[in-house]
């Protein structure tokens, strides 16, 4: 399995030796929510990675054009490890999880500078109503070894067709002393015990209210 295909299965080090703590790679979010006929279908999503991860990817790029099939090959398999992660996402309506079709109906896979940068369209399996409902959704690595995360309060957007009706925001975390200290602890090799949910206690939560 090459590089890049280990990072997204979060199973191996791609990073300096030197970097002993979780996380170990960064990922920068951009979602904008998805409607069509007055119904919430899925989440557009755009995810740039750390200059360090995307090396690899770049590598492998070379100097080949956006449309090439060396990009579209690329994206294919970044993408199957994201499928693999169920997008990485969870999803929430009134305390029940929402599922996600398994077969995004578009991404992509493109450079923007020194960083690679993965576009994609999360589908719900089934649209979802939006007047009067509240959502709830949150996008990282359980085992916290990459970071996922918004930089902006707006990198979570809604259509202007939404833009009157509803209000999207983001919550930023705010873990224990003692869970920070015990990520800090985690070297490359250390996974912390799946039913800890790690980087679910890092992770932002996105809510979509509706009227």
């Amino acid at each position: 399995m090459c590089n890049r295909m280990m990072f997204f299965a979060l199973g191996t080090a791609l990073f300096s030796p030197m970097v002993l703590a979780h996380p170990h790679s960064f990922i920068t979010l951009v979602t904008t929510v998805m409607v069509e006929n007055d119904q919430l279908t899925g989440l557009k999503m755009q995810w740039t990675m750390d200059e360090i991860t995307s090396a690899d990817l770049l590598y492998d790029a070379g100097n080949a054009k956006p449309d090439s099939p060396v990009w579209k090959k690329l994206a294919a398999e970044v993408m199957a490890n994201v499928l693999g992660q169920h997008y990485f996402t969870e999803f929430w309506h009134n305390g029940e999880k929402v599922t996600f079709n398994n077969l995004p109906p578009e991404y992509g896979l493109a450079q923007s500078g020194h960083q690679a940068v993965l576009s994609f369209v999360l589908p719900l399996a089934h649209p979802q109503p939006l007047k009067g409902q509240t959502y709830q959704f949150a996008t990282f690595d359980p085992t916290y070894f990459v970071d996922m995360s918004y930089d902006h309060p707006d990198d979570a957007k809604l259509p202007k067709a939404l833009a009157e009706q509803c209000k999207i925001s983001i919550k930023t975390p705010q873990p224990t002393e003692d869970m920070q200290a015990f990520a800090l602890s985690l070297d490359k090799a250390d996974a912390p015990p799946e039913d800890m949910e790690l980087g679910k206690q890092f992770s932002q939560q996105v809510t979509l209210q509706c009227q």
